[in-house]
């Protein structure tokens, strides 16, 4: 697979070459993001990781030490999108390894945490914002803005994003998840398949059996997840927009925990194979290993259990304390009686 990988992002370099793009490396110190102008992943030299590799896709930081975990660069930068018009066949899509094609720049602005890339079609404009998650330090969330620029209404509009799994600290070993795809309505297709052409019309068969649909644990193997997507009709003038979330944390349990909170429907989870229970460390020597996040949301799906307690009282304050304040209420009131 590693000699796949080598292939195609030499055939990625002639498709793409005649493009020269710019981007940004984003982090809050917890999750770092390679964004490229068109919105895809895996851009720039930053700090080394674990493994050695430079080149920042995705990443979880350990915050006690520092140390940097590379999830998807490695062997091929096969993280992109693509998007289309059914019925007309208009499309364009990004992606490092396989070539970028029908998008046009408007605009790419970065911060030290933030980035927004908004690229055009002949009648679509996709804007992708990428900010900090408020709800967890473990995501990032990319707000993903589709209008429809033309003058006829669209009937079918859809969006495929690829993700190749190769998760430090033991890249092209992963155990993959997909879940909450069953109840999306607008899920056409998951699959384990990382390196699909992004091009959204494009055909992306499973990489190997079990790899289509909902699945848990997947391998281990070399591979990732590919999402596609139906969101229906969009008026002309019209706007439609979904979320897409990338993130890191210490274990399977802290992971969903993290997709819940920000009412995920939808997400792949890769993982280190040395990681069998799932609680972050390699069975055999305790050492870190991230379980790393690829999520989405407003996808016609049901949301993941939220683990936040929920506060009942609309004023924030907690129940003893409300009894508190209502006693010295009482209290209060018959000593103006007595007055009275």
């Amino acid at each position: 697979m590693k000699n796949t990988k080598k292939i195609m992002v030499a055939l990625g370099l002639l498709v793409g070459a005649s493009y020269a793009h710019g981007g940004a490396i984003i982090s809050d110190g917890n999750v770092a993001l390679g964004v490229n102008d068109l919105a895809s992943l895996n851009f720039g030299s930053g700090n080394p990781d674990v493994t050695g590799i430079s080149t920042v896709g995705l990443r979880y930081i350990d915050p006690a030490s520092g140390d940097e975990f590379e999830a998807t660069s490695h062997g091929c930068e096969c993280e992109g999108w693509g998007v289309g018009i059914l019925e007309t066949g208009e499309r364009g899509y990004a992606n490092d390894a396989v070539g970028n094609a029908g998008l046009t720049l408007d605009s790419f602005n970065s911060t030290a945490t933030s980035a927004t890339s908004i690229v055009t079609t002949d009648n679509l404009e996709v804007t992708h914002v990428f900010e900090l998650a408020a709800e967890t330090d473990n995501l990032y969330r990319v707000t993903v803005s589709i209008e429809n620029t033309g003058i006829d209404d669209i009937v079918d509009l859809v969006y495929r994003r690829t993700f190749d799994w190769d998760t430090s600290p033991t890249p092209f070993e992963e155990l993959v998840s997909i879940g909450g795809t069953a109840a999306a309505s607008a899920i056409t297709g998951a699959t384990n398949n990382g390196f699909c052409d992004s091009n959204p019309f494009s055909t992306c068969n499973e990489l190997f059996a079990g790899g289509t649909g909902d699945f848990t644990d997947l391998g281990p193997e070399d591979h990732g997840a590919n999402f596609d997507f139906n969101f229906g009709a969009l008026a002309a003038g019209g706007v439609f927009s979904f979320d897409i979330f990338y993130g890191g944390a210490v274990g399977v349990s802290a992971a969903l925990a993290s997709l819940g909170e920000v009412g995920a429907e939808a997400f792949s989870l890769g993982r280190s194979s040395g990681d069998v229970d799932g609680d972050g460390f390699i069975d055999s020597d305790g050492s870190l290993a991230p379980t790393y996040i690829f999520g989405f949301s407003g996808v016609g799906g049901v949301a993941l259990p939220d683990p936040t307690p929920p506060n009942d009282d609309p004023t924030g304050v907690s129940a003893p304390h409300t009894l508190g304040l209502f006693s010295l209420c009482l209290i209060a009131l018959a000593r103006l009686k007595r007055r009275v």
